[in-house]
């Protein structure tokens, strides 16, 4: 069973799902972490999904207001057991829609190079590389 809900960054189950994130990120920006890390607080967002497969919570992911049009897509993870079963996308689908419903009508995001599975997963879904 899947259920998504819409909640805001004090969800407990989205904090521990964005501590495994950050944890991976350790990883794979090595060094270069607590520089992007300065990015990524939690503390007011507003609008975060969270994905439940089983009652067990999978994926999230949020946004945030970029300028008067955009938003920018923040701290979308999966659990690498869910990973390939199309719960992301229906978490980034549902991030979509909610900035839509309230009147956005482009979304931005930035990941880094060496998470090439966050970058190939947007390019599946239909995001273009941009300059920064």
């Amino acid at each position: 069973m899947i259920k998504l809900i819409r909640t805001d960054s004090c969800h407990p189950d989205f904090i521990a799902l964005v501590k495994k994130l950050d944890n991976y990120l350790k990883v794979t920006d090595g060094d270069e972490h607590d520089f992007y890390n300065q990015f990524n607080a939690i503390n007011n967002l507003k609008n975060v999904t969270i994905l439940y497969s089983n009652n067990k919570p999978v994926v999230c992911g949020a946004f945030k207001q970029f300028d008067d049009s955009k938003v920018e897509i923040k701290r979308m993870y999966t659990l690498p057991s869910e990973r390939g079963k199309g719960l992301a996308t229906k978490t980034l689908n549902e991030l979509e829609d909610w900035a839509k419903e309230l009147g956005y009508t482009s979304t931005v995001l930035e990941t880094g190079v060496r998470q090439t599975e966050a970058v190939e997963f947007y390019k599946k879904n239909n995001y273009k590389v941009i300059p920064n």
